[in-house]
């Protein structure tokens, strides 16, 4: 044993124990400087005698080092909570059921803990091309109800209104609220055409989407409140932007034509109408005449009558006096009453000068 082997002698020492002295032998203690190990007795007797004389500096080193300890529980024990967070205490992991509000707070460190939640406002952006192992691709890409392929991108815009419910029912929670407005974007788009996605119906689908986005996140207690979702950006993939521009082009190409073809159909209608409304004010003042020229000729009719029942032989002389003369009034006959020249005469009258406007020629023979 190697024990057996005291000072390198080669000898057995004489009832020598593992450290070369025989157990309670009257040998006394080892002596400084001798062949002898040291036993366990005289080591506890050593270190109690130091610690009867005391250390130089051994009482301050245990104060300081208490001190330290008292310093490190109390760096851990007190914390902060900036303005826009609210502080969750843990006590054995289980959360307290008041919140800690903005300032200075103590708890009793390590059977508590803190987890500090920011509420402020925060944006998701989504439908921004990324990289996903290696490859390209975009999360906007979504078919529409007329199966088209679009390109939305939306950003949400949302804040934590139950702190403890936004620790410890869902972990990552950012991705769940990317989730969930990613899938309620994809349904409303997959129920609409095209081109509300594009111009026509943006402000409809930003709502339904916000409804749909907000009742998922609640039914997983995520504890966020959306505040507003903005539709930045919809179009066509970048593969077919072109055709979708001719295309587009197209289209308002037909819409301008139409519209010029509605102005000129409005023209025309309108001239037709004015022609139309001005026939009939003719129509109605050429009704109005006849009816007053009749009216006026019965007038003059009975008129006449009247006079004719009291004087009829008068009556009947004076209709045919201006008869005739309304009848030969405008003639150029000349009557010659029988005898007016005498017998056998001829009388000679300058007819040509008697019409108006009339010019003679004379003729030599």
């Amino acid at each position: 044993m190697p024990w057996e082997n005291n000072g390198g002698g080669g000898g057995r020492n004489n009832n020598g124990g593992p450290w070369g002295q025989a157990p309670g032998g009257g040998g006394g203690p080892r002596r400084p400087g001798g062949g002898n190990t040291p036993n366990l007795e005289d080591i506890l007797n050593r270190g109690r005698d130091q610690f009867k004389g005391g250390l130089p500096g051994g009482r301050w080193a245990l104060v300081g080092g208490v001190l330290a300890i008292v310093a490190f529980w109390a760096l851990n024990s007190i914390y902060t909570v900036d303005p826009q967070e609210v502080g969750v205490e843990l006590r054995f992991g289980a959360p307290k059921p008041e919140l800690s509000m903005p300032g200075l707070h103590f708890l009793l460190w390590p059977i508590e803990t803190v987890e500090k939640v920011a509420v402020t406002e925060n944006q998701t952006q989504i439908g921004v091309a990324t990289s996903s192992s290696g490859n390209s691709r975009s999360e906007g890409l979504m078919l529409s109800g007329d199966q088209n392929i679009v390109n939305v991108q939306f950003s949400v815009l949302w804040a934590v209104n139950d702190a403890v419910a936004y620790l410890f029912n869902v972990r990552d929670q950012e991705a769940m609220v990317r989730y969930a407005a990613e899938s309620a974007m994809r349904e409303v788009v997959g129920r609409r055409p095209a081109q509300d996605i594009y111009s026509d119906d943006r402000q409809g689908i930003a709502a339904e989407v916000f409804a749909i986005t907000q009742g998922i996140l609640e039914s997983y207690g995520l504890g966020v409140q959306i505040s507003q979702l903005l539709i930045e950006n919809a179009g066509p993939p970048t593969e077919v932007i072109d055709a979708f521009n001719e295309v587009q082009r197209a289209r308002q190409d037909e819409t301008r034509l139409q519209e010029e073809a509605r102005s000129y159909a409005n023209t025309l209608l309108g001239d037709a109408r004015g022609r139309a409304a001005a026939l009939r004010e003719d129509a109605a003042a050429y009704t109005n005449r006849v009816v007053q020229e009749a009216t006026g000729e019965a007038q003059r009719f009975n008129a006449i009558y009247a006079e004719y029942v009291n004087a009829p032989q008068v009556t009947r002389k004076r209709l045919f006096l201006e008869t005739m003369e309304e009848v030969l009034g405008g003639s150029e006959k000349v009557l010659i009453e029988n005898g007016a020249g005498g017998q056998g005469v001829i009388p000679y009258l300058p007819l040509p000068e008697l019409r108006p406007g009339a010019t003679t020629s004379t003729t030599g023979n």
